[in-house]
């Protein structure tokens, strides 16, 4: 049942989290030591600050699915439910990759519909004997969920087909999207029931349960979690369409890996990551991972693979079976081709149909040789489309049975019926070649399962399919998953038909020898690459990944799905006023160090110009005889200068460095070490080469730097552009005095040497030169640049020459993220009330202008 919490699902889809009731348990929690486990309270047992001690066991996986990997039935005799294992089941196969002590509980719900009078009863029994815990969905959030938004919206939006119909009126249904959200409440209530926040680590799978990691996260910041999707990941246009993107790809970020089939699906997801959200993924030491407010999410790129035991198991029940003698006396003197797909739009079972009949037309050698038998499992799903695809595969194998077929020899087998394992094996030892032309799948594991059951098993003697040479052909279509792992296979396009066909005719005619190279290099994969291996390597992954959860400060920011957890290192905490303002008190001699953009004035302003406050703020500061005040910014000289003319006595360092001015009745100095320009030359027309091929990008000439922006560009395209900018200068530009840098949205030229670290270090110096050691110090900024002024801090105070032994530092950036920093500020709001306080605890020299007045009197 739902919880009662649940009085309006609509304010649940659109964030509003109720505050969440856990009703009492119906069924003990998993014990593993003895002690008697007590009723849980809510807001105490499960809260991430407990301090409660836990019952259950430090190595354990909780795996969650939309379904559990048993079979049920009623048995005949008693009315009574009969659960057994489903051996076909990869959550029941990757335990082989687990470590043989670690427990493994799953969660889930059934095939079938458990009346509610019977669930407390059936829970037990499968926590017990199975350790399930079972989620039982209301019949009409099932509908929604399962049929509505995963079938109807998510599974064609990531095989690449826009769900917004004419017959759905072409909108988009939020009633679906909000059963999809309580159904995956209601899996995460089930998981709290069982869980150990501290130690357990949780695996969910697949599409279905997308949004489940942020329940999870919200309740447990520090918990182990990882996804892994067993679907494709559409590309950004067509992703981009749905109306809740954001909310699932926030709530994927919230676990710590996230695993997909194939590279393209990772750089898919990776892509709506960037242009959505505006997050970039870095690669260190072979590991894909994004940035996520101080916490890396690993990216795992790793294709499932198949159970081994389980197929030599049912091949050594097929050699004793006379199914594969029947099919090979039924087929003998006949090439047969198979496929093995579920009834799918997506399967393009009819594209390989006609190429079938194709291959029979260009080549006429084959007819009444070639023979494809096609197995179409039931669908999972329903719909008018599923009914129209499929009448219309009838038609073809009637059409071509028609017209190529004869008594005795049909081209066409279609068994349209779900066929099990022990029978599939019998089809695969006939096949000379299998077809898969699916117009975009997930993995699918079909070709996999051939390759193995043509290897046969050493104990097989008595079937002659298992004896002799190992040979076996694939014809697969380029937009499956499992294409890049079978580089032996035929590749093909499914929509060209002629190709298809082309392929099925030089695959089925090739040279046993090559086969058998092909089989080879096949199997050598398949065997190492199982089930046991992609489990037993995500899990690795995980550990990786989380390693650092417990020596982080963590803590949950934001509303709705744009939930998040802040990690940051411990040593890493918000600056205190309080703590800022004694420290300022008790100083004699301060140096305050301030970027511009992003610092002072907010990085999406439009107008540049600082306004009255800071400008007021400021001069307060600088007006403090113990005070030296500079702004360090990459900006130019000639705008800060009119900007702030009306502060006389502020310090000014532009062009990160180059320039630098004391106050306003002194000179620029020139801190660089060279004057010469020449290098301009070089650099301005390859950056105009590209601007002219990067749609919104643009050429900021400097004094002393040429900065190529594309914050306005295309973001892939952009970033694309800036990194083969950055190797085309670096190379030309190799004799030169300069330095060629990236940062957010630009490429930077500039002379070598200048840097804000060493505008920092001459501030410092300057000030111990007059005998003045700053005994006080701040520094504040928001990007890579500032990064060397709070380097160059750290290391000053281990310097006795340029600042106090007891000087108190305050190196700080704008916004919550891994920096050099060992404090931050969220915005420039909090910057500029933080100056506010630090001119209010100042005491300014009185202007000549009062003592005139003063000494009038």
């Amino acid at each position: 049942m739902i919880s009662r919490s649940y009085t309006n699902l609509l304010d649940l889809a659109s964030g509003n989290f109720p505050a969440m009731e856990v009703k009492r348990k119906r069924f003990p929690r998993v014990m593993t030591v003895p002690g008697n486990v007590a009723e849980l309270d809510d807001d105490q047992a499960y809260s991430v600050t407990s301090e409660n001690p836990s019952s259950i066991s430090s190595d354990r996986m909780i795996i969650v699915a939309n379904q559990l990997p048993l079979r049920a039935k009623r048995r005949e005799d008693d009315n009574s439910w009969s659960f057994s294992w489903n051996e076909d089941s990869l959550l029941l196969q990757l335990k082989d990759g687990l470590p043989e002590d670690m427990e493994v509980l799953y969660v889930g719900s059934l095939k079938v519909d458990i009346q509610p009078d019977e669930q407390d009863e059936v829970s037990q029994i499968l926590l017990e004997k199975f350790r399930c815990i079972p989620t039982f969905l209301p019949p009409d959030i099932l509908e929604n969920f399962y049929d509505g938004f995963c079938k109807r919206n998510l599974w064609p939006l990531f095989h690449y087909m826009l769900p917004y119909s004419a017959d759905q009126k072409g909108r988009f249904d939020r009633s679906m999207w909000e059963a999809y959200v309580s159904a995956n409440k209601l899996f995460f209530q089930k998981v709290v029931e069982v869980i150990n926040p501290d130690d357990d680590y949780i695996w969910i799978h697949d599409y279905h349960l997308m949004v489940l990691p942020t329940f999870l996260r919200r309740r447990f910041n520090r918990v182990k979690m990882g996804f892994f999707l067993h679907s494709p990941f559409p590309s950004s246009e067509i992703y981009r369409t749905l109306p809740v993107r954001e909310e699932i790809l926030k709530a994927l970020l919230n676990s710590d890996i996230i695993g997909f089939h194939t590279f393209d699906y990772a750089r898919h997801f990776l892509s709506c990551c960037s242009r959505m959200l505006g997050l970039e993924y870095q690669s260190k030491r072979g590991y894909l991972g994004l940035e996520y407010y101080g916490r890396t999410i690993g990216i795992k790129i790793m294709p499932v693979g198949i159970h081994m035991n389980r197929i030599e198991s049912v091949m050594k029940l097929a050699d004793e079976d006379a199914k594969t003698r029947e099919l090979t006396q039924q087929f003998a003197g006949k090439t047969v081709v198979l496929g093995v797909d579920d009834m799918d739009i997506f399967k393009g079972i009819n594209l390989k149909l006609l190429a079938m009949e194709q291959m029979l037309k260009q080549h006429p050698k084959w007819q009444g040789k070639a023979v494809l038998i096609q197995i179409v499992n039931p669908a999972r799903g329903k719909g008018r489309d599923l009914q129209e695809i499929e009448d219309e595969i009838k038609e073809s194998c009637r059409r071509i049975n028609k017209e190529y077929g004869h008594p005795g020899y049909e081209p066409i087998v279609l068994l349209d019926r779900h066929v099990p394992i022990t029978e599939r094996v019998a089809y695969y030892s006939i096949a000379e070649c299998v077809a898969v032309t699916a117009v975009r799948d997930g993995m699918n594991l079909t070709p996999y399962e051939y390759v193995v059951c043509r290897q046969g098993i050493s104990t097989s003697q008595k079937c002659l399919n298992f004896s002799g040479p190992k040979k076996s052909m694939l014809v697969i279509s380029e937009f499956i998953g499992c294409t890049p792992s079978l580089s032996g296979a035929f590749r093909v396009n499914p929509w060209n038909v002629e190709s298809t066909s082309e392929a099925f005719n030089e695959a089925i005619s090739m040279a046993d020898s090559e086969k058998q190279l092909r089989h080879e290099k096949h199997y050598r994969y398949v065997a190492t690459h199982d089930v046991a291996y992609w489990s037993r390597s995500f899990l690795q992954d995980m550990e990786r990944t989380c390693s650092e959860h417990f020596r982080r400060r963590c803590w949950g920011i934001g509303f709705s799905f744009g939930f998040r957890v802040v990690a940051l290192d411990p040593n890493f905490r918000k600056l205190s006023v309080d703590a800022i303002v004694s420290s300022y008190s008790r100083a004699d001699s301060r140096a305050i160090l301030l970027d511009y953009d992003g610092t002072v004035m907010p990085q999406n302003s439009i107008n540049k110009s600082p306004s009255e406050q800071v400008i007021s703020i400021l001069n307060t500061l600088c007006a403090d005889a113990k005070n030296v005040v500079f702004i360090v910014s990459g900006r130019g000289r000639d705008s800060l200068s009119k900007w702030f003319r009306p502060c006389k006595k502020l310090g000014i360092a532009a062009e990160h460095g180059y320039f630098l001015r004391q106050s306003q009745n002194e000179e620029w100095k020139i801190c660089g070490q060279n004057s010469d320009f020449g290098w301009m030359q070089i650099a301005e027309p390859v950056m105009k080469l590209y601007t002219e091929a990067t749609d919104g990008s643009s050429i900021e000439r400097k004094e002393s730097a040429l900065v190529w922006q594309y914050r306005d560009a295309d973001p892939g395209f952009g970033s694309s552009q800036a990194k083969e900018m950055l190797d085309h200068l670096e190379s030309v530009l190799a004799n030169e005095p300069v330095a060629v840098k990236s940062g957010q949205f630009i490429v930077e030229v500039k002379p070598q040497g200048v840097t804000k670290g060493l505008v920092a270090e001459k501030i410092f110096s300057s000030m111990a030169e007059d005998g003045n050691l700053a005994d006080f110090v701040l520094c504040i900024g928001d990007d890579r640049s500032d990064e060397d002024m709070f380097e160059i801090i750290g290391n000053a105070l281990s310097s006795n020459n340029i600042l106090s032994p007891t000087a108190s530092v305050f190196a700080c950036t704008v916004g919550q993220k891994p920096s050099k920093a060992k404090y931050y500020l969220d915005d420039t709001a909090e910057v500029i009330s933080m100056l506010e306080y630090l001119a209010e605890a100042s005491s300014p020299l009185p202007s000549s202008e009062d003592e005139e007045g003063q000494n009038a009197s």
